[in-house]
């Protein structure tokens, strides 16, 4: 005689197709904001005021300057100097990207590949165009050379990238299986669990790759500041988005992060909008940070790079505390089941 089956636990149709649309709509939504994301930041670089200079102050330079600014427009932002010392100073500041010396027979441009290649590479093109209508070669002289063990000058941009999903791989873990925690015993698990990103960061930077071949005490409390902002924003935020915090910390870390870090393109090669948040998004603040003391001796903006760095730490603690606030006030962050902390866990993706 055969048992009877009952129909109590197993759901209709119609309600499973409906709880499985609902756990879709995260990753369809991160598909949808990687494509326009990475798309919209690097599917066409093109010259966007960037800065070149001609040197020389004889009535033929200025001419040259004159004639390749009309032909780029708003593509290039062309300025005359007086001389080398006054071109590489430029440089060695990162207010240019290239300086070009004209010369009859040796004509030479100077550039700064550490400060971004893609950029050095921008401002080649557009005097190489010049000296091959005077028919003669262009010597380009590197100022600020990569070090060793990164040859491509993406190390430190990869570098970023481990720091980032470290960190807000954590706060999903964090959030999830650390909600009966008080928002202050968080916040210092937190802080702990970014100094282990940072440290593995630059352990394997430094020593492992050699990208870092020098200064590793400060890149290492620039990558601590970095991990301690994206941690607190991301430990704040989930007491109020819960399962949809890892969605937003992708947003905010990896699709608008990654894209305006100057890591692939500087916003002399990108449109307004990831130009502009470059100026102040903390991924540019660490990746130009790194550059200005690895390459260009703690200066070119250094001090605004890490006031940027700041600035996120300062805001996750604004969110944490609103967090804390929200709690005390009735409102608990509500505890996650094992398996909505294995769902929350299997929303991070790593990019």
């Amino acid at each position: 005689m055969s048992t009877p089956q009952t129909t109590a636990t197993t759901p209709a149709p119609g309600h499973a197709l409906k709880h499985l649309a609902v756990h879709l709509l995260t990753p369809l939504l991160m598909c949808l904001g990687m494509a326009l994301a990475y798309q919209g930041a690097f599917h066409q670089p093109e010259p966007n005021h960037l800065k070149v200079a001609v040197v020389g102050s004889s009535a033929q330079a200025r001419g040259l300057a004159d004639a390749v600014r009309a032909k780029a427009g708003p593509a290039l932002d062309v300025s005359t100097l007086p001389d080398r010392v006054a071109a590489e100073r430029r440089l060695h500041d990162r207010d240019l990207v290239g300086a070009f010396l004209p010369d009859p027979r040796r004509p030479e441009l100077l550039v700064a590949k550490a400060g971004s290649d893609t950029s050095a590479m921008a401002a080649e093109a557009v005097f190489q165009n010049v000296t091959d209508r005077q028919g003669v070669p262009l010597t380009v002289t590197d100022l600020a050379a990569p070090a060793k063990g990164d040859p491509t000058g993406q190390g430190l941009f990869f570098l970023l990238v481990a720091l980032s999903i470290g960190s807000y791989a954590s706060v999903a873990v964090i959030g999830a299986a650390g909600a009966a925690l008080t928002m202050r015993i968080r916040a210092l698990v937190g802080l702990a669990v970014s100094l282990v990103v940072s440290l593995i960061g630059i352990a394997t930077a430094g020593p492992v790759f050699h990208v870092v071949d020098h200064d590793l005490a400060a890149v290492w409390a620039l990558g601590w500041l970095y991990s301690a902002g994206v941690v607190a924003v991301g430990i704040g935020l989930h007491t109020f988005l819960r399962k949809w915090t890892t969605l937003v910390m992708m947003v905010l870390f990896v699709m608008l992060n990654f894209t305006t870090s100057g890591g692939v393109y500087r916003p002399d090669l990108q449109n307004g909008f990831f130009g502009t948040l470059h100026s102040v998004w903390t991924g540019a603040g660490f990746l130009e940070g790194a550059r200005s003391l690895l390459y260009f001796d703690g200066g070119a903006g250094l001090g605004r790079h890490v006031l940027t760095l700041a600035l996120w730490l300062l805001l996750g603690g604004l969110v944490m505390a609103g967090a804390a606030l929200y709690e005390r006030r009735g409102r608990p962050a509500p505890l996650a089941t094992d398996a909505e902390a294995e769902e929350e866990m299997e929303g991070v993706v790593a990019v």
